[in-house]
């Protein structure tokens, strides 16, 4: 029986990954009874309720650390039905043994979440009652606030890295992507996943988020300008089914090249760490809501599931009129 890697994705769970990513301590025989129960759950996560690659990894790298645990704590592999009952001790060990290693209370939050997740399923097929695992509460932690540029800051990072490419066609490349995160909320994924058939970009364009979710987001004038003057500097042929935003050798463009070129202009303009390309959508829905744009309307632009999500902005919008309160009033 193979074992499953900590650091791994669903091909692991057919065997030991060919990046040679099995470290000591980091790994766990799980029984083939187990084993496929997460390959049948993953599965069942991408089919049924839509979930990324990204997503079904976070949960399989979260349940499978809990599982590493459990094999350690209690000496050897559980059973299904063993899986769904277990004692309250035993989860409140874990718990402490993640705090210990120093996870944050967000991240064992979301970890927990995983390990309920699959614990539910898991009662539901073995029959077990596996309440104990699902009423354990989450730690509290307070949620970050996004952390948006100005209006103007958005503006000069989007000036600033078309003058990073070495290439006319790189800075408007560069230019042309994160003026499609800003005026449209884009997720750099979802402007990335774009294809030659998305050219010329239509006043509504399409998009397909989270969740396998769809949403239309309207394009500003100065998005098709900048994703037009991109494709007519572009040396290589952008067909229809192909990436419509390519790397200097022709392949798909890497996300990781648009933070790096957004990390170089941050610098130079004198801006946080935090102007990073998904700063560019808070941005997007900061500044929409502090124009007067309906809650409900940002949502829906921005492909959220629940209006809890959305309503963080809020707080953003609330704190920066405090900050202006107490510098401007005459009596702070």
């Amino acid at each position: 029986m193979a074992p499953i890697c900590w650091r791994f994705s669903r091909a692991c769970l057919n065997g030991p990954c060919a990046a040679g990513c099995h470290e000591a301590g980091r790994v766990t025989a799980l029984s083939p009874q187990v084993r496929d129960a997460l390959s049948t759950w993953t599965q069942q996560l991408s089919a049924l309720k839509g979930a990324s690659q990204n997503t079904v990894t976070a949960y399989l790298r979260d349940v499978t650390g809990y599982l590493h645990f459990l094999a350690i704590h209690r000496g050897g592999t559980e059973g299904l039905a063993g899986l769904a009952s277990l004692p309250q001790g035993d989860l409140r060990a874990w718990m402490a043994h993640e705090r210990a290693r120093g996870l944050s209370a967000r991240s064992l939050a979301r970890a927990l979440s995983s390990v309920k997740s699959f614990t539910a399923w898991v009662a539901d097929r073995a029959g077990a009652d596996a309440t104990t695992v699902l009423s354990a509460r989450a730690p509290r932690f307070k949620r970050k606030l996004p952390r948006p540029l100005s209006v103007q800051g958005a503006q000069d990072m989007i000036d600033t890295v078309a003058d990073q490419g070495r290439e006319d066609w790189v800075g408007a490349r560069d230019r042309a992507v994160v003026t499609l995160l800003y005026g449209c909320g884009l997720r750099i994924s979802e402007a990335l996943g774009l294809t030659g058939a998305a050219h010329p970009l239509p006043e509504v364009l399409r998009i397909t988020g989270k969740g396998n979710k769809t949403r239309l987001v309207p394009v500003l004038p100065v998005a098709r300008a900048e994703v037009a003057d991109y494709v007519r500097l572009c040396p290589y042929d952008l067909a229809a089914d192909a990436p419509l935003f390519r790397g200097v050798r022709g392949g798909a463009l890497n996300a990781r090249l648009i933070s790096a070129v957004m990390e170089q202009a941050r610098m130079q303009l004198g801006l946080p760490a935090t102007a990073t390309p998904h700063a560019m959508r808070h941005s997007f829905a900061t500044h929409l809501l502090s124009a007067g744009g309906d809650l409900r309307a940002i949502q829906e632009l921005l492909g959220h599931a629940s209006l809890s999500t959305t309503q963080v902005y809020t707080a953003v919008d609330a704190a920066r009129l405090m900050e202006v309160y107490e510098k401007a009033h005459p009596r702070a």
